[in-house]
């Protein structure tokens, strides 16, 4: 019964901004962690950004000051906001979370994903 809905994703100029949207839904115990995570043509799906349930943030390299993850207070929904977009960050993210479904069960879930394109 658990869904990661995606939203967000288009088409922007270089130094565009966009912010992408995740919002889970479902039997769900606890949010352990909520992030995103890219995939651009002939490359390996990539942790952009990550923030656990205690706040901590991990961010690329490639990504730092630009991009910023967040959360609403009640945890469920985690954002992320792209600033000075470059045509490299051109790609297909997804949003993922890993729950705990009960106290005992931990599973890791995908959004469907939502594409971004940074083109001049």
């Amino acid at each position: 019964q658990v869904q990661l809905v995606e939203s967000g994703g288009g088409l922007v100029q270089p130094g565009g901004s966009l912010r992408l949207s995740c919002a889970a839904s479902g039997t769900i115990f606890s949010i352990k962690a909520m992030g995103w995570y890219r995939q651009a043509p002939g490359q390996e799906r990539e942790l952009v950004a990550s923030l656990s349930s205690d706040d901590t943030t991990t961010y690329a390299d490639s990504v730092k000051d630009r991009f910023t993850v967040s959360r609403t207070s009640a945890k469920n929904t985690v954002y992320l906001q792209m600033n000075s977009l470059k045509p490299e960050d051109t790609a297909v993210y997804y949003c993922n979370a890993n729950l705990a479904i009960t106290t005992s069960l931990r599973r890791n879930y995908w959004g469907q994903g939502t594409q971004v394109t940074v083109s001049s």
